[in-house]
């Protein structure tokens, strides 16, 4: 009777009622929440500590960020049946939330364009990212012992100045690098021409929407793309959606860490991932994942990186 108290009191708020609904298909920084309620952080936290208690939504602390999701419990899937459902005999033709996930949408098309400004600014300078982690060398043979053999067709999300195609290239009956940044598009143009791969391209594209068909290559990567992403389990979804039975997804990223500056010099959304997090989103996507390798710094300053290797079940 407590715990059902508890529940009802937590749901009794138009704001942690509105929360619910914004978390129940994405997962999403405080901030984020606090800008769309259009309220301060504070009582943002206070309205998440009562949801929290409730058994509602889970808090995962990540530096100076906190990320906010529907919790995994029948109780919340319970819960937001029941809000529906009344909502539904209430006024059948009422979408929930629909005002607050399109000032959700605004506030990271905001996100986005700032981070688009600053990979164009820097472009030129985007091998030095790389600098940020173990060698590159070792990831890269890392990469190339994960997805030993025939490629089939490759898709390289976030494809950069190319340099995945160019290393996997030659593995592969087709490549195709995928990019939103025309600078970026520019350089790795450039960079395929001069190795000669007669079967690669690039193109723009979102990795929220892969311009792709469903099924349409047979291996695809995301190399160090996942921590520039708002929601890094639409991406694994997308990438699995245009994945064939069989086929293979490969992200490449950051071990967890606490460069909390990434953020801001680099924008940086999430600091790195833990094995269970990405396995996690690879398995809601369909696909079985495992941890391909592991890559610690070589010393304090530079980051771990880690490789995720998901398989599409065939058909």
């Amino acid at each position: 009777m407590e715990q059902l108290l508890i529940i009802l009191r937590a749901m009794g708020d138009p704001s942690r009622l509105r929360i619910l609904l914004l978390v129940q298909g994405m997962e999403l920084a405080v901030g984020e929440i606090a800008q769309v309620l259009q309220q301060s952080q504070p009582r943002v936290s206070r309205h998440l500590r009562i949801l929290a208690e409730a058994g509602l939504i889970d808090r995962v602390r990540e530096g100076a960020w906190v990320f906010v999701r529907l919790s995994a419990t029948a109780t919340a899937a319970s819960v937001l049946a029941l809000i529906h459902t009344l909502a539904t005999q209430a006024d059948g033709s009422e979408d929930l939330g629909a005002a607050d996930r399109a000032r959700l949408g605004q506030v990271r098309a905001d996100r986005a364009a700032a981070v688009d400004a600053w990979f164009a600014a820097h472009a030129g300078e985007w091998e030095q990212e790389r600098s940020l982690h173990t060698r590159e060398a070792g990831v890269e043979q890392a990469i190339l012992a994960a997805l030993a053999g025939e490629l089939g067709d490759l898709v390289d999300v976030g494809t950069g100045t190319g340099r995945m195609i160019e290393l996997l290239g030659r593995q592969a009956r087709t490549a195709l690098g995928l990019d939103r940044n025309p600078e970026m598009l520019r350089l790795a143009r450039n960079r395929i021409d001069a190795s000669g791969l007669a079967s690669a391209r690039v193109q723009a594209g979102d990795m929220y929407a892969l311009p792709l068909p469903a099924g349409a290559c047979d291996s695809l990567l995301l190399h160090q793309v996942l921590h520039y992403a708002d929601n890094p389990g639409a991406v694994i979804a997308e990438a699995a959606r245009v994945l064939r039975p069989g086929g293979r997804l490969l992200v490449v990223d950051l071990l967890p860490h606490a460069r909390e500056e990434l953020r801001q010099e680099r924008r940086h959304v999430r600091l790195g991932f833990a094995d269970d997090a990405v396995l996690g989103w690879m398995r809601e996507a369909g696909l079985t994942g495992e941890v391909a390798a592991r890559l610690p710094g070589e010393d304090v300053d530079q980051l771990g990186v880690a490789l995720w290797l998901g398989e599409k079940a065939n058909a």
